[in-house]
């Protein structure tokens, strides 16, 4: 059956790779299945058509025979779990790789996300001058913890996997505010993640919807 996922019309990063549609369609490019997107107008996304594929009115969503996911992470661990190549075969190691997208979504990227929040949702709050140099500091400890544990090793544990996946994915959102050129360990392991094929071709498709 045919695999559709549902993207933003005009995504808010203009096509920069850093919404969350692009990690569904980098997984599915890795593991080599077609699919369809549907776009959806912002207005549209709180209306009940929409709202009935995802009760909280975002994107992406996923339909599969009858299968309706929300939630990227969800959907990329699905992905990996009826496809393949995204998690090792050895109980350990996926376990291992489980734990990691878990990590990105969870540890990594909700002091990212704050830094956006700091920045632009409540810059104009008077407490913003002393909150952003906070979260700051707490995004670079995060990225240090991550950078020490990464070493010089290519991937988080092994070969590439889901978990490299979305933690790639996040470590993207960190750019625009500069923490995450203060790590060159993880700027050279976001570019291999960039430099993967499966991702450069997500990448350009979404880039496309937004430069049409």
């Amino acid at each position: 059956m045919t695999i559709t996922i549902t993207a933003f019309e005009r995504s808010p990063d203009g096509g920069k790779g850093l919404a969350r549609d692009t990690r569904v369609r980098w997984a599915l490019e890795e593991v080599g299945q077609p699919y369809e997107v549907r776009l959806v107008p912002h207005p549209q996304m709180k209306q009940p058509d929409h709202m009935g594929l995802h009760p909280f009115g975002q994107i992406p969503t996923y339909e599969e025979d009858g299968l309706v996911l929300f939630e990227t992470g969800a959907i990329v661990f699905h992905l990996a779990e009826r496809y393949g190549h995204l998690l090792p075969a050895d109980a350990n190691a996926r376990a291992r790789a489980i734990t990691w997208m878990f990590a990105a979504l969870n540890s990594v990227e909700p002091p990212i996300l704050d830094i956006f929040i700091a920045k632009i949702l409540e810059g104009d709050k008077p407490w913003a001058a002393e909150r952003v140099p906070i979260v700051m500091e707490r995004v670079r400890q995060r990225l240090k913890l991550l950078s020490d544990r990464l070493g010089d090793a290519e991937w988080l544990d092994g070969k590439f996997s889901a978990g490299d996946l979305l933690m790639v994915s996040v470590l993207m959102r960190a750019r625009p505010s500069g923490a995450l050129a203060e790590f060159p360990r993880l700027v050279a392991y976001v570019e291999r993640g960039e430099a993967r094929p499966a991702y450069q071709r997500a990448f350009a498709a979404q880039l496309a919807v937004n430069t049409a």
